[in-house]
């Protein structure tokens, strides 16, 4: 590196929220420990994991690749030897157990204020711990109070993987279009109708469809929060907050699901191109914005338009920047649950 030795840093880190990203997320710290410590004379310790069961604390770290494993196989991380600590909450264990960094992936909340994950984020940020999160909730609902939280206690709140999973979106949008006036975003955040609408365009029924989608993993629960659109929704709120610097909400999207979609025009149309759930912001001629989420078919020579399955992307139309794309294939929630160590990293390199 240089000629010169690197002085190395070991960051201890409390996971809350241990399903399908923060169990991949606790995996990759520790296959990659290696590596990061090679090229960054970095070390990411999981201290602390918490999931609904209870928490596991360990000083000296916690093995990855067990947590992974003890939650593939359906139990809780309180079930690990010597380790456990049944009933122990997220925000208990946050605000008793010793490290410099938060990873919040709990589930999104929107109905319930996005509890617990506030909570989670702000008793991290009150205790002056650095926080890297994918859950959309607590930045929906709390986006400019968070910031403010961050800025005062010294740290910083980071949460790249809120918006159309690994693709950096919010960095393009906040970091490489400075300067620029953005005239115009669409993006397809949203992976699981993509999914389901390239099932129904194939023939597939509504209801083999979904079923496919969740036994892929793409769909959880009812999947209301997917196929009605308000995962889409929450994904334009925070780039309109971020990268256009908007005060808005939820309740400021025109908004329509996929459930009423018209099966024969969106088998004609996606022998055309394809047809999404696209999220949008125009700017309009008074300066301000229309936001709004609904089915669209995108024909083959637009950018967007030769998206798969398992595909997202943006599209940024500026003035003085032009029109700047950017595309991610992603067909395992491993690129969403590597943006809190994309998160981390930008937290400690740039010091």
């Amino acid at each position: 590196m240089g000629g010169y030795m690197m002085e190395e840093r070991t960051v201890d880190v409390l996971l809350v929220g241990i399903g399908n990203l923060g169990r991949r997320f606790a995996r990759l710290l520790t296959e990659k420990q290696s590596a990061l410590r090679t090229q960054y004379g970095l070390s990411f310790r999981i201290v602390g994991a918490a999931d609904s069961g209870g928490a596991a604390i360990a000083p000296c770290g916690l093995d990855g690749v067990a947590i992974d494993e003890i939650k593939q196989g359906g139990c809780s991380v309180s079930d690990m030897p010597k380790a456990g600590c049944p009933g122990m909450t997220g925000r208990e264990m946050i605000e008793t157990v010793a490290a410099q960094a938060v990873c919040e992936a709990s589930p999104v909340c929107l109905d319930t204020g996005a509890e617990p994950g506030l909570s989670h984020v702000r008793t991290a940020l009150d205790r002056g711990l650095h926080v890297c999160t994918p859950n959309k909730g607590p930045i929906v609902v709390a986006y400019r109070e968070l910031i403010s939280l961050a800025k005062k206690r010294g740290v910083q709140l980071r949460f790249d993987g809120t918006v159309a999973g690994g693709l950096p979106v919010l960095a393009i949008g906040t970091r490489d279009l400075r300067g620029a006036e953005i005239r115009r975003l669409a993006t397809v955040p949203n992976l699981t109708t993509g999914f389901v609408l390239d099932r129904l365009a194939g023939g597939a029924a509504w209801d083999e469809a979904i079923e496919e989608a969740r036994r892929g993993g793409a769909l959880e629960g009812d999947g209301a929060w997917d196929l009605d659109g308000w995962d889409a929704a929450a994904k334009l709120v925070i780039l309109a907050q971020t990268v256009l610097d908007l005060d808005v909400g939820i309740d400021d999207i025109q908004m329509r699901g996929i459930r009423d979609v018209d099966l024969s025009w969106l088998r004609m149309n996606s022998q055309e191109g394809c047809v999404r759930l696209l999220a949008t912001a125009q700017k309009l001629k008074d300066g301000s914005y229309e936001l709004c989420v609904e089915p669209m078919a995108i024909p083959l020579d637009h950018p967007l338009g030769r998206l798969g399955a398992t595909g997202m992307g943006i599209l940024f139309e500026t003035d003085i920047y032009g029109k700047i794309t950017a595309i991610i294939d992603e067909p395992t929630p491993l690129p969403s649950a590597s943006t809190m160590l994309r998160d981390l990293l930008g937290i400690y390199i740039e010091q």
